[in-house]
Order: C-alpha cells, then structure tokens, then sequence
C-alpha cells in the first residue's frame, strides 16, 4: 500500500493531525509540521510547511461536512472571518518565505503555549449560541470580524500553519458563540488559510507533492475519527474547552522546544 517507510510515516502523521483537527477544530495543523520535519524527516523545514499547509487545507472541508451536517457552524461569521484572513494569510506567508523555518517554529510555540493558557481561563462573559450576522448587527459584529480575520490570517500564514489555533480563539473571543460553533466555524477559515499558505509556498517551489497527498489520506480518515471523538466530547462544554487548551499548549512546548534547538544548531 505504501512505497516507502517514509510514505508510512506520513500517513501516520496525517492520521493524527486530521484526528485533532477534528475533535478541536484547530491544534492538529500545528502538530503538522513538526511531525514532518522530526519524524519523517522532511527538510528543511519550509517544505514541511508548503506540504502540511496545502494536506490541512485538503483535510479541513471533510470535518467541516461533519460539523455543518449537525448545525455547528455559524456561516455569515466563517465567510467576513475567512475573506479578511485569507488577504493576510497572502500577505504573512510572503513574508515568512524570507525567514528561517526553525524561528519560525520556535516563536510559533512560545504563542502557542500562551494562546492555550488564556483558553483555560474562566470566559469572563457568557456564551451566545444563538449569535448571528445579521443586519442589525453588522455594524458591531461584522468590522470586528475583518480585523480580528485580517490579523488571524496573517499570523497563521506568517507561520505556515491553518490557523485554527488562532482562528477558533479569535472566533470565541469576538463572539462568544459556544464552543461547539466556535471549532465547526473556524474550519472554513482553517481551509482557507491553509489553502493560500501552501499556494504561496508553491509558487516559491517549496512544497513537495507526495508528501501532501499521503499526508491529505491520512487527514481524511483521521477527521471521521475526530469529529465523532468531539461529538462525544461537546455534550460537556467544559471538558472540550479543555481539552482544546491543553492540546494547544502541549504542541506549543513541543514546538517551541525543537523550533529553538534547530534554530541554535544553525
């Protein structure tokens, strides 16, 4: 079925990334990338970012099928959100091309581990699941989703990744829909944004093909598990704002940690 080990490997790496990207609508895309580079062996690291970035923009329209299907996402939200964040994700990939990938790594997991630290945080506002873009409140709602989108965007293209570790952040932050909504949501955007980073990275002739089509079968099968993992999980609202939190964190130390050693060895 495979050609080679490292075919395996890459199917393994995106089993995993789909099933996070799945069950917590953003994490697994980080987990992409160093997977890549530290287990199959992917280099350098640019690379491994093209690959990942076009395998979740792939991955992420199968799990958001699942979380439409159930009623999870808010759509006038994903397309302000989505349009805003992928003019920034156009404009912070081009300018990541011309830095090194190991800094980019490293910096990427020291955000990550202070974006799951805030997620812990007890909401200091009460969730609205029944929030809605409509024209009575597109004068508030919707500015504040173009500039929340522009600057999610550009950040996640700046480091290469689909931006649900942000975008579902920035999605609860600015409308405190439930978390639910919130992760089924942000996979448009995840999509979107990984699609232009890993347009971008090609166009520079930094991506490799094969890695993202195993990587994309891998993240397929791996969403059906995770999107029926959150099902479970999204009955206690609590446990999924946690488990998300400390997904985040957890890929940001290991991130960071090897982002910086790399860096160094340079």
């Amino acid at each position: 079925m495979f050609a080679t080990l490292a075919d395996l490997e890459t199917f393994l790496s995106g089993g995993l990334v789909g099933t996070i990207l799945g069950l917590i609508g953003g994490g697994g895309s980080v987990l992409a990338v160093p997977l890549l580079v530290h287990g199959v062996g992917v280099s350098p690291p640019h690379v491994a970012i093209g690959a990942s970035a076009l395998a979740v923009s792939v991955s992420a329209p199968t799990n958001l099928v699942a979380h439409a299907r159930a009623g999870s996402v808010k759509w006038p939200f994903a397309a302000v959100f989505t349009f805003a964040g992928g003019v920034g994700a156009a404009l912070g990939s081009t300018l990541a091309k011309h830095i090194d990938g190991h800094r980019l790594l490293a910096l990427f997991g020291a955000m990550m581990i202070v974006i799951g630290a805030s997620m812990l945080q007890t909401p200091k506002r009460p969730d609205k699941p029944n929030v809605r873009l409509s024209s009575a409140s597109a004068g508030v709602l919707a500015p504040r989703r173009l500039a929340t989108g522009l600057g999610v965007g550009a950040l996640s293209g700046f480091f290469g990744i689909g931006g649900g570790f942000l975008a579902a952040p920035g999605l609860l932050a600015a409308t405190a829909m439930s978390m639910i909504s919130t992760v089924g949501t942000s996979l448009d955007s995840v999509a979107a944004f990984g699609a232009t980073t890993g347009i971008n990275y090609a166009l520079s002739g930094l991506i490799d093909l094969r890695v993202a089509a195993v990587s994309v079968v891998g993240g397929v099968l791996g969403g059906f598990v995770g999107v029926a993992l959150g099902g479970r999980i999204a009955r206690h609202k609590s446990a999924l704002r946690v488990v998300f939190a400390v997904a985040v964190m957890a890929v940001g130390v290991y991130v960071a940690a090897r982002g910086a050693m790399a860096a160094s060895a340079h």
